[in-house]
């Protein structure tokens, strides 16, 4: 019996860490993403199918919260499932386990389908495949899209110039590397802190060759309690490619 709600198994390996043997964010967020291909592909819904049609799926918002972040060696059961589309938006869960089953983790995201051909958003009635919704399952309300707050001061952190080895077989940057690209504009202090929440909306593709000027916020407009760092990815014309926070965990 094909199930509204895919589970499966992941042990987090030496190259999905970082120096401090936590997996990375990018890691997770890759899991994340290939568990729901598998769970479409579970309901005969075929990406080289999808694709030949002419449609395919753009992740437009993730809200990623870390009860504990998975360390080296733990072995995490991810659950994820479909909660149907809300306008054109389509909303997926994901939870994560440890190996006690106890939850460590959970994201809320949401989805558009687009056309490759013209370039825009479809309408949720354009897809050509049944998916069960799952009406039981929910980790939250559709996730908002990051707003950096207008009195917040960023300063450029670093320039990323997109090579080869950051581009997946579609010809972009992949959504789970903007987690490293993010997590490169913090300062050691703050990465020992380790991050408890991760939101990030994307705005436009990366691509080979674009250059990204990666800006994160200074925090003197902030009061002193707070924890969130903002971060923008910028083209080099100006336009916002994507916008994303970060939260640390408490000292």
């Amino acid at each position: 019996m094909v199930s509204n709600r895919w589970s499966e198994q992941h042990e987090v390996s030496s190259d999905n860490c970082d120096y401090k043997r936590d997996c990375r964010l990018s890691t997770l967020m890759e899991w994340m993403q290939r568990a729901g291909d598998s769970h479409l592909a579970s309901h005969d819904v075929s990406m080289d199918e999808l694709v030949g049609s002419g449609m395919a799926w753009m992740l437009l918002t993730v809200d990623l919260e870390l009860m504990r972040m998975p360390k080296y060696g733990d072995v995490l059961q991810l659950d994820t499932w479909h909660k149907g589309a809300r306008g054109v938006q389509w909303l997926r869960d994901y939870v994560v386990y440890d190996a006690e089953h106890q939850q460590i983790a959970q994201s809320r995201t949401t989805w558009a389908l687009v056309d490759l051909n013209k370039r825009r958003i479809l309408r949720a009635s354009a897809f050509p495949y049944n998916v069960p919704v799952n009406n039981e399952d929910s980790v939250g309300e559709m996730p908002e899209k990051v707003a950096i707050p207008e009195e917040s001061t960023l300063r450029l952190a670093y320039t990323l110039h997109v090579r080869q080895s950051s581009i997946d077989m579609n010809g972009h940057l992949n959504n789970a590397r903007f987690a490293d690209i993010c997590l490169d504009a913090m300062t050691l202090e703050e990465l020992e802190r380790g991050v408890s929440r991760f939101r990030i909306t994307y705005h436009k593709e990366i691509i080979l060759g674009d250059q990204v000027d990666v800006y994160r916020s200074t925090g003197e407009a902030m009061h002193a309690d707070d924890r969130r760092c903002f971060i923008r990815g910028q083209a080099s014309d100006g336009s916002t490619l994507f916008d994303a926070e970060v939260v640390y965990r408490e000292e």
